[in-house]
């Protein structure tokens, strides 16, 4: 039976996506119900309008079987303390009543009134979405929430829109996309990913308690410091493949916030949406407010099963072209081997040596524009530099394309260097407070794209850009956040729009060059991993995790960005050693074995290197790509985590088809004497029998079969005899 998914994307004015499934979701939701469930991929969600009106969470979780009880829970009231509406978990509740734990919405009422009481209005279901309106009991104020449950892997998207009836303005000063109930409990365990620049991806894990949790942004765009993705478990049931995870990501890329506590009754209550600091929203009559879309699934099977779930769930359904979109090709920029210093000269002869090892994208990075000499001057004058490129950018593109390689280009459309023919004709474009003190960093301020002019002139000059040469690919870079957050020329109470209004036309600007440009492909970037999140994927095809090339960084950077979103994506690269983030040094392969778990670049100096050197590349680009497919598009089982403590790591990638898997290992460093266990495998089919091979050649390791059982494999397991420090192998097992 073939099903069509539909996600909405409520910032947008697009038509929702559909996507054929052959698994079954359904939604129940009978005319004159109390209760609804959306069941998908053995999870259930169920909600219910409870006797006083209130909407109600009943299950998220295993899915309950048909004709079992489904009610909302009674309430008892603990004291005189806690009155029965505040210790009530609501689906969505307003900031009324005497509300306690996060709102899903708080507002002022132009009377001066601020109590918000939202109750069941009316409910419909279209296809396999459930929609449910909520008004508040006196007020003309309505609340619609939206609900889709995806087939294959039981994640739900869900979503609020708001709609002021009246007619005055009401102040909106906090909105969530969503609000999530765990039943009350003291084992439960918070997941998530934190860090600062180049040093991205940290996965945290934390006991819930009643001291609340923020995971938030405040930054004006997602940030280094916190992911807007969590995952719950439960201490002594979950690890990587056992136990209950409950996990989600919010589609959105400005300043946001995922708030975890207990309640007073000891149940987990989660929320995320706009960041409400600082956040304000007057709501006109007529006019309605739509949040983003807040993703979350359900595990039984630990942490390893919940990423899978996320990763396939992101395939299908959040990026480009979905599972229509090419593999990612090997890409080689000239960034790290040039900097500024950019010339037609220099960058033909780079892109000969990476033609000749194998790459198939080459990428100029920045100073190929304006008067960029160095980040002081030009940014925002994306003009071709005449002094470098005299004949223009086709030169280099036709030897390029010659070279059997696309061409790809940097950009950063968001900021601007005062030092700029763009800002001394418009000052007032960028983000700041009239007479006061505006920051700069990296020598530059930010462009307000909440201005619609702001957004059609980035949007026109980058439809030029692409038009006019033969570019296939764009980075898209970002290199500060935002500080002093005004809107000069906004009224007052319109000032705070910029928070939604920015990350809005951003997208609208990506959405629209891609409609112009289908061909293209964009990377996103923001010093590393700034702006990575569900919104920004759904319009770029690749990100940049982090800054930091060090392979062994990398492999904990990788592990952490994982955990929350799909190696499809995940850009990593091979640059010069000493590495210019830690001064490491390590050899050419192990920088090789790192980068190949992910979409594979290059980003080392080529006229440096020796023929020993171009010899090791071609080798390992030749092999990485026999295994490409599986690695961006398998299933990623981590084997072993590259801990501090551990001196080893590993990571398995399973084609979806299960007829080829690759399995990584990781030295950190060895001691004499060292004898590691076994590398146990995951994935694989018992009953198949696998070929195993080295990746990139060579002997296997003594006492490893040529062949054997999938359940042979993963119940004796193999291992590299690695030994110093920073090595690594790789095993490729094919289907017989």
């Amino acid at each position: 039976m073939r099903h069509r998914l539909l996600l909405a994307l409520p910032l947008l004015a697009l038509p929702i996506l559909t996507h054929a499934q052959t698994a079954e979701a359904r939604v129940t939701a009978p005319a004159g119900a109390r209760v609804f469930r959306l069941d998908g991929n053995g999870v259930t969600y169920a909600l219910g309008v409870d006797d006083k009106g209130y909407l109600r969470p009943i299950h998220w979780g295993a899915a309950v079987a048909e004709g079992d009880p489904l009610a909302p829970p009674i309430v008892a009231e603990p004291s005189s303390f806690d009155p029965a509406p505040t210790v009530t978990a609501q689906e969505y509740p307003g900031q009324g009543e005497g509300l306690v734990t996060d709102p899903g919405i708080k507002v002022a009422f132009a009377d001066g009134n601020r109590d918000l009481v939202l109750k069941y209005r009316s409910h419909r279901v279209d296809g396999e979405t459930l929609t449910v309106e909520l008004a508040d009991i006196s007020q003309p104020f309505f609340v619609t929430l939206r609900y889709t449950i995806d087939p294959a892997t039981g994640v739900l998207a869900r979503s609020a829109s708001v709609r002021n009836g009246g007619k005055r303005p009401v102040r909106i000063d906090q909105i969530a996309a969503a609000v999530f109930t765990l039943p009350a409990g003291d084992d439960y365990r918070l997941s998530y990913l934190t860090g600062r620049h180049a040093a991205e991806w940290t996965l945290k894990d934390v006991p819930v308690t009643p001291a609340l949790t923020a995971i938030e942004s405040r930054r004006g765009l997602t940030g280094h410091a916190n992911n807007p993705w969590f995952a719950i478990g439960k201490t002594g049931q979950t690890d990587e493949a056992h136990g209950p995870v409950w996990y989600g990501g919010l589609a959105w890329s400005g300043s946001f916030r995922i708030s975890v506590a207990q309640d007073v009754l000891g149940r987990v209550r989660i929320a995320g949406g706009f960041n409400p600091y600082d956040f304000g929203w007057s709501l006109k009559p007529g006019e309605t407010l739509e949040t983003p879309v807040f993703y979350v699934g359900y595990s039984g099977h630990g942490m390893g099963e919940a990423s899978r779930d996320f990763h396939a769930f992101q395939l299908t359904h959040i990026l480009p072209e979905h599972a229509r979109a090419k593999l990612r090709p090997v890409l080689y920029n000239s960034w790290e081997a040039t900097t500024f210093d950019v010339t037609e000269a220099g960058q033909m002869a780079l892109a000969e040596k990476a033609a000749a090892i194998g790459a198939e994208r080459f990428v100029v990075d920045d100073g190929w524009f304006g008067a960029r000499d160095s980040d002081r001057a030009g940014l925002g004058d994306w003009t071709v530099n005449p002094r470098k490129f005299p004949h223009g950018l086709k030169p280099l593109i036709d030897k390029v394309k010659g070279l059997g390689m696309d061409f790809g280009l940097w950009v950063e459309p968001e900021s601007v260097n005062p030092d700029s023919d763009l800002y001394r004709t418009h000052p007032d474009w960028v983000i700041g407070f009239p007479g006061r003190p505006r920051t700069e960093a990296r020598n530059q301020l930010v462009l307000n794209l909440a201005r619609t002019d702001v957004r059609d002139h980035i949007l026109g000059w980058l439809d030029r850009l692409v038009s006019e040469n033969d570019i296939a690919f764009l980075k898209w870079d970002v290199n500060r956040r935002w500080t002093e957050p005004g809107w000069p020329g906004a009224s007052p109470a319109d000032q705070q729009r910029l928070y939604v209004d920015y990350v809005r036309n951003l997208y609208w600007i990506l959405a629209e060059l891609r409609r112009r440009h289908p061909a293209l492909e964009i990377e996103g970037c923001a010093g590393g991993g700034g702006r990575v999140d569900l919104g920004m994927l759904r319009w770029v095809d690749e990100v940049w995790p982090s800054d930091n090339t060090d392979p062994s960084d990398r492999l904990a950077i990788q592990d952490g960005f994982t955990h929350a979103y799909t190696p499809a994506v995940m850009m990593a690269w091979v640059t010069d050693s000493p590495n210019w983030a830690n001064t490491r040094v390590t050899s050419l392969d192990y920088r090789f074995l790192s980068a190949m778990q992910g979409g594979l670049g290059i980003g080392a100096n080529l006229l440096k290197w020796q023929a020993e050197d171009v010899a090791t590349a071609s080798k390992w680009i030749a092999a990485y790509k026999t295994i490409r497919a599986t690695v961006q598009r398998g299933n990623l089982y981590r084997l072993v985590s590259p801990e501090a403590s551990a001196s080893t790591s590993a990571t398995m990638y399973v084609g979806r088809d299960g007829r080829q898997a690759v399995l990584f290992q990781m030295l950190h460093s060895s001691m004499w004497r060292d004898n590691p266990p076994a590398i146990l495998p995951q994935g694989l089919d018992p009953a198949r029998r696998y070929a195993v091979r080295m990746l990139g050649g060579g002997a296997l390791p003594a006492g490893v079969p040529a062949s054997a059982s999938g359940a042979y494999w993963m119940a004796t397991g193999l291992r590299a005899p690695l030994k110093g420090d920073f090595a690594g192998a790789a095993f490729v097992f094919e289907a017989l």
